[in-house]
């Protein structure tokens, strides 16, 4: 059986941290995210903003593994509403850890791109995306393709086609189901990079910029063309373009009012195509249900904590265990789900643990595992691949 095609639910990936430095440019460093000054005036880093990148995570995990049916009913032995009938509720609104994670990217991609040139984005951006997801696509083939796996690989042809990060635009089926908010990922960053990056980032390029992609979005909605809403993504453009409104914030100061409108013109947006992509009439077939007051207050807190982060409210929050947290957040969303399964039939059925023990030690597992791709993949290839993209560096 081939990795299900999903449409909601899975963070997206980690941006490069980066160091904040004065204007009116941003020096870039290859791993971290971080603005502000220390008072001794050397660079410090939004370790908070990595804490929420881990915690988008962990909701999407907690949809994927109790959240929604699925390959992990089968893992279950049942549905997981019954594994955990009063935490699946909750567990539901775990996807809208992707919409998070959006925010969180367009602020991050803003912070790192500015001051970079064109070749030096790509560069970062590739070496960052591809080392983790070229060994996930492999370790959860070759794990499919064990005798005693429910779920059954792909064939070679679409695992080779699955490298190049391109399968869903090509209607090939994904490896990883969870690949998909790469693709919104690398839309963002092919429009950021034609429409800010390419030219210089100013502010005046970046304030134009989310202004025309929210209206361009728009018109994509109101067009109907599959073209224009691949391209230009109108239900995911509010999460990116809040991002990079809160950015100018962190960037400029809290009394911008024209960032402040983008940030509040993307929420209204965001909230309504959150609203309308996940709720549906109370159902008794239905797996769930999500009251709108629910999607609405997880969007807004979001759009909060990036905004806390963005101005600077969560300086406190400066534990060193929260990079480690950060480094770990894009290879545990690429692994967590297909090996999750695995992982929770052979604790559940085959060891007899029970649910909430077996969801615990299996996200345990999968943030080892994500520790061992982060410590033996991309350290020591990201570096690499960077270098021989931008060989100035």
């Amino acid at each position: 059986m081939s990795a299900p095609q999903l449409t909601t639910g899975a963070p997206p990936v980690a941006p490069d941290p980066v160091t904040t430095a004065p204007e009116p440019a941003i020096p870039v460093r290859s791993a971290g995210v971080a603005p502000a000054r220390k008072a001794g005036g050397g660079p410090s880093r939004l370790r908070a903003l990595d804490g929420l990148r881990l915690l988008a995570a962990l909701m999407v995990a907690a949809y994927h593994f109790g959240g929604r049916n699925g390959e992990i009913s089968q893992a279950w032995g049942g549905s997981p509403a019954h594994q955990f009938p009063t935490a699946a509720p909750l567990f539901a609104y775990g996807c809208l850890g992707v919409q998070i994670f959006f925010v969180i990217s367009g602020f991050v991609i803003c912070l790192s791109g500015w001051g970079r040139t064109l070749r030096a984005f790509v560069a970062s951006r590739v070496s960052r995306l591809y080392p983790a997801y070229w060994a996930a696509i492999l370790l959860v083939t070759a794990v499919f393709a064990l005798p005693w796996v429910a779920y059954k690989a792909l064939p070679p042809s679409e695992v080779l086609t699955n490298l190049t990060m391109l399968q869903q635009p090509l209607g090939v089926d994904r490896v990883l189901g969870v690949c998909w908010t790469l693709w919104a990922e690398m839309r963002f960053y092919a429009l950021f990079a034609l429409c800010v990056i390419l030219p210089g980032a100013t502010r005046g390029r970046v304030v134009l910029f989310c202004a025309g992609w929210t209206l361009a979005g728009a018109f994509a909605q109101a067009a109907h063309q599959p073209f224009l809403d691949t391209v230009l993504m109108p239900e995911y453009a509010p999460f990116f373009i809040g991002g990079v409104g809160l950015y100018l914030l962190h960037r400029y100061g809290a009394r911008d009012p024209i960032a402040w409108a983008i940030v509040l013109v993307s929420w209204l947006i965001g909230q309504h195509y959150a609203v309308a992509g996940l709720w549906h009439a109370p159902s008794a077939t239905a797996f769930s249900y999500r009251s709108t007051a629910g999607i609405i207050a997880v969007v807004t807190l979001g759009f909060a904590l990036v905004a806390a982060v963005a101005l600077g409210k969560l300086h406190w929050a400066n534990w060193r265990w929260l990079t480690v947290a950060g480094a770990l957040t894009y290879p545990f969303y690429l692994v967590h789900e297909h090996l999750g399964w695995v992982v929770v039939r052979a604790l559940h059925h085959g060891l007899g643990l029970p649910s909430y023990a077996t969801l615990l030690l299996t996200v345990a597992l999968m943030l080892l595992l994500a520790w061992v791709l982060h410590r033996f993949v991309e350290r020591p290839l990201t570096p690499v691949l960077k270098r021989s993209i931008d060989p100035r560096r």
